[in-house]
């Protein structure tokens, strides 16, 4: 009698686990999941039209020059420029800020997904208090 018990309790934990299972996974099919996913592709197809990047900043140095000053190995490091590099400098460290804030964006996204993807660790009860 006693290894009945044992084995239904081993059948209602498996079926526990593969319901608690399956409701995580109804996050995959979830609005919340599909409007992650959009976000995602819109995202990743942005970054494909970045173009040049670089980071730093420029600013002016005296009439007609400018100054690209970016951190290399923990120094300052300032080269000078013409007029024109500077406007194709400003457009690529632009393009640089926005990879970084796709990045993160990028990060958020997928790091709610993976979290609500698969089932976790059970976490303990807080202690009761009497």
């Amino acid at each position: 009698m006693e290894w009945k018990i044992s084995l239904y309790d081993r059948i209602y934990t498996v079926i526990q686990k593969k319901a608690k299972l399956l409701m995580q996974n109804n996050f995959l099919h979830s609005a919340r999941f599909r409007e992650l996913e959009k976000r995602h592709r819109v995202l990743t197809k942005e970054l494909a039209g970045l173009g040049w990047l670089t980071d730093g900043s420029v600013t002016p140095n005296h009439p007609g020059c400018w100054r690209w000053t970016r951190k290399v190995r923990a120094r300052t490091v300032q080269v000078s420029l013409s007029a024109a590099q500077a406007e194709l400098f400003k457009s690529a460290i632009a393009n640089h800020r926005r990879l970084e804030a796709i990045l993160h964006e990028l990060r958020a996204i997928s790091q709610e997904v993976l979290l609500n993807s698969a089932e976790g660790v059970r976490r303990k009860s807080a202690a009761k208090t009497s």
